[in-house]
């Protein structure tokens, strides 16, 4: 039925995988993918000192010009690094994420794929200032998405342009709204946006993931992200309260490979990192398991499947993919 060259795989080459799954990643340009996914002695390699809880870690990466390589091996990219500032500042001056995306634009080729996070300010209900979480004033500010990212990204990418996915961060008990009141504010903002159907959801409170919600997504043609992240419940228990259904009306789904459960970034980070290889006992075999299956019911009910996986869900994100991609053999 599917049908994937083993051979090619090994080598880490998803493309072909099957023509409704998009195999990629959440970031790209890792020296430590050196050998998998980038050739060796091909690139200039910088470093640099990255603190995460506490602890320093150097970061090696690659130049922006590796996503040529990248794009050989994988027929989709999420970019992160839009999450933490708009394409364009408030008097709509480029900012320097806008450059960074032109530079990656410059190296797309025809069929390269882009999936673009929101930047938190227009989504997350609190942000970090001064080492505390404080309201947002920005949220779900649909004019600020519209001005200073949708219409720039959309400028700079065209048609390779593929998902714009709204990360919302985890709510604390004291700090969530009701369900309804959830719903209607996302159905007020989502109203207010352009109307296109690239549009994905990703809520990291599982208190928010009622029926009216799933039935707000579904009215709106926006997809729900299923997430493998630190306190959501496992992937076959989020499918099974979307009552299995994908409510994107492009016909596309998401899924995020992005932590071990109940470990959260920091644990994880320290733990994966140089992010070279996998890491005994890290990964959670449930979730190869879930991923495939929930793969399967998109393909079965005419979606295409765009598979994300984090360095930090086990260790090395092309070991995770060539071990999921494993099972359309």
């Amino acid at each position: 039925m599917y049908n994937a060259d083993p051979s090619e795989i090994e080598k880490f080459f998803f493309r072909d995988i099957h023509p409704r799954v998009h195999m990629g990643t959440a970031s790209d340009r890792y020296a430590g993918w050196v050998g998998q996914i980038y050739t060796k002695g091909k690139y200039n390699v910088s470093s640099r000192t990255h603190k995460v809880g506490g602890q320093s870690f150097v970061e090696e990466t690659l130049p922006v010009e590796s996503v040529v390589e990248y794009f050989q091996h994988f027929s989709v990219l999420e970019i992160d690094f839009t999450f933490y500032m708009p394409l364009l500042s408030k008097d709509l001056k480029p900012t320097s994420n806008y450059k960074i995306l032109q530079s990656y634009n410059k190296y797309l080729k025809n069929g390269d794929r882009i999936i673009l996070k929101v930047p938190q300010v227009i989504f997350a209900q609190k942000i970090w200032q001064k080492g505390k979480q404080v309201e947002n004033p920005n949220y779900l500010n649909a004019e600020m998405f519209t001005n200073q990212f949708y219409d720039p990204a959309n400028a700079i990418l065209g048609d390779r342009l593929i998902g714009f996915i709204f990360e919302q961060e985890y709510q604390r008990k004291a700090d969530r709204v009701s369900p309804n009141r959830y719903v209607e504010d996302l159905d007020r903002f989502i109203g207010s946006l352009p109307k296109d159907n690239r549009y994905h959801i990703e809520t990291r409170t599982d208190y928010y993931h009622v029926s009216s919600y799933f039935e707000m997504l579904d009215r709106h043609g926006v997809g729900h992200v299923l997430s493998h992240w630190t306190w959501l419940p496992p992937l076959r228990k989020q499918f099974i309260k979307t009552g299995q259904q994908f409510y994107n009306s492009g016909k596309h789904c998401i899924i995020r490979l992005l932590t071990p459960l109940r470990k959260n970034f920091n644990e994880s980070y320290a733990q994966a990192h140089p992010f070279d290889n996998i890491i005994p006992g890290m990964m959670n075999q449930d979730m190869i398991v879930e991923t495939v299956e929930i793969v399967k019911t998109g393909i079965s009910n005419g979606f295409d499947v765009n598979v994300i996986v984090n360095n930090r869900a086990g260790g090395n994100a092309p070991l995770i993919a060539r071990e999921i991609a494993g099972h359309f053999i």
